[in-house]
């Protein structure tokens, strides 16, 4: 009972396995993972990426299944590349957010007088058009990292969620 998974590289990709490194090219660029954990083994061929491994143990199994959608994740994110869409919801005071480089200010949230910040990621461009933000990018982690950002700086303590429903929320993942 070994677990293998294998992957089907995309026409314009090109897989390199070095020792455990994983460099996955295609037309948008280039990403790279670390593929190493003890008992799984990761081979690749010019048509296929193979993840296996011969022990019976739920982690080390799942963990070839962990493998394979990382594997993936990068093989559409250098074909594709990931789009999130956030939506600006405010009911009391008007956000107005404005792009600094590699972060997003977020003023007058409930009415503050000191801005908010939310860092977005190397590699993630972020667009700020009326009340939507849109988070680009070819690592899916990177986009989500940095959406994941942007809603953690829009939190609301100490006030009832069902009145103060304002922040920055996700609303589409492609």
């Amino acid at each position: 009972m070994s677990a293998v998974r294998k992957v089907k590289i995309l026409d314009g990709v090109k897989i390199h396995l070095d020792g455990t490194q994983l460099r996955v090219t295609g037309p948008k660029g280039q990403l790279s993972r670390n593929m190493r954990f003890p008992q799984v083994t990761v081979t690749c061929d010019d048509k296929e990426v193979t993840i296996s491994t011969e022990s019976r143990r739920k982690e080390i199994t799942s963990m070839v299944g962990t493998l394979e959608a990382h594997t993936k994740n990068m093989c559409r994110g250098v074909t594709e590349g990931f789009e999130y869409r956030m939506k600006v919801v405010y009911s009391h005071f008007p956000i107005q957010l404005k792009l600094q480089g590699s972060r997003l200010e977020i003023a007058n949230f409930l009415g503050e007088k000191k801005a908010r910040y939310a860092r977005i990621e190397q590699g993630v461009t972020a667009k700020v058009a009326n009340d939507e933000v849109v988070l680009t990018g070819i690592d899916r982690e990177l986009v989500g990292t940095s959406a994941a950002n942007i809603e953690h700086a829009t939190h609301i303590r100490n006030r009832d969620p069902r009145v103060f429903q304002d922040g920055v929320y996700m609303v589409q993942r492609s």
